[in-house]
């Protein structure tokens, strides 16, 4: 699993940063991306990655401010374009598969693929036999949502020493047994997966959230998770604003993190009044109550390897 980060700016696009996009990128797992949130001009940042919009499966849109959705007609119009065939399903608030369809009536967009639509409400908006994805509303000036992304426990290895020791022999067999599955030898020995394989690996957990100020449900979406990517619009020295307009500053932030025990944290959605000589400062200030935390900028990307956050170069 990989998460890079196409936008990562608030309100609106500055020199250093466009509006909020973040790709997770499934392709061991699944060979698909997710996208969560579609500022403007999310399509042109793609250009700069190896992300083929084809290759996109959901899109997951938090709130319906244009920052986090300006880019998204175009991005669907171009994923034609670039054929994209299969289906895709994009998650989001009332109001977003209206917005979507009139903007491609309007301008006589015709799209060579399906969309299916999926007007959220708290809690479980998707699951299938890899994931399961959790929403809940959080604090901001319009409605929005939060996700939580599990992966579901991954299937223990194969110890094949023990198997071979116990009579199985090479071929489909020891595929079946790896795959969870119970078998039965021809000389009619039953030999049980569990005793030939390691105890199923806990998958990860990756929490993204929208706009919010300090609310408690940004603490449950983010309770234990691996990888918490949250919102610092302001600072500790600007908290009455962050408050007043629905966000979080960098120190709120890194304490939601510490209260629900999360792992690392990702401070994103930054506020243009901040230059880039102040970032550092900004991730001092987190760091001093949450160490595991990061400041990106646009097209940073992370890997999740043996339960560890790498930041690549």
């Amino acid at each position: 699993m990989q998460l890079q980060f196409l936008g990562t700016g608030a309100g609106m696009p500055s020199k250093e940063r466009n509006t909020s996009a973040l790709a997770l990128k499934l392709l061991e797992e699944r060979g698909t991306i997710w996208l969560f949130d579609c500022g403007e001009a999310t399509q042109h940042q793609i250009l700069h990655t190896t992300i083929r919009p084809r290759k996109i499966e959901k899109i997951f849109i938090t709130h319906l401010h244009g920052d986090h959705i300006f880019g998204l007609p175009g991005l669907l119009s171009s994923r034609s374009f670039l054929g994209g065939e299969d289906t895709l399903t994009i998650y989001g608030p009332k109001g977003l598969r209206e917005w979507v369809q009139f903007s491609f009536e309007i301008s006589n967009t015709h799209i060579t693929y399906a969309i299916e639509y999926v007007e959220i409400e708290e809690g479980v908006i998707f699951e299938d036999d890899q994931f399961i994805v959790t929403a809940m509303e959080l604090e901001h000036v319009i409605q929005c949502f939060g996700f939580r992304i599990e992966q579901k426990a991954l299937p223990g290895e194969l110890l094949i020493d023990k198997a071979r020791e116990l009579g199985v022999p090479k071929g489909p067999l020891l595929g079946k047994l790896k795959n969870g599955e119970d078998i039965t030898l021809e000389n009619g020995q039953v030999i049980l997966s569990k005793e030939v394989t390691s105890p199923p690996k806990r998958g990860f957990v990756v929490t993204i959230l929208g706009d919010t100020r300090v609310c408690e449900n940004s603490k449950l979406l983010s309770r234990e998770a691996d990888i918490v990517v949250h919102e610092a619009t302001f600072d500790h020295t600007t908290a009455s604003h962050a408050a007043n307009y629905g966000h979080s500053t960098n120190v709120e932030a890194a304490q939601i993190a510490k209260e629900a025990g999360s792992n690392y944290l990702i401070l994103n959605h930054i506020s243009a009044r901040f230059l880039p000589s102040d970032i550092q400062t900004l991730l001092l200030e987190a760091k001093e109550i949450f160490p595991n935390s990061y400041i990106v900028n646009d097209f940073n990307q992370f890997s999740w390897k043996n339960n560890t956050l790498i930041k690549e170069d």
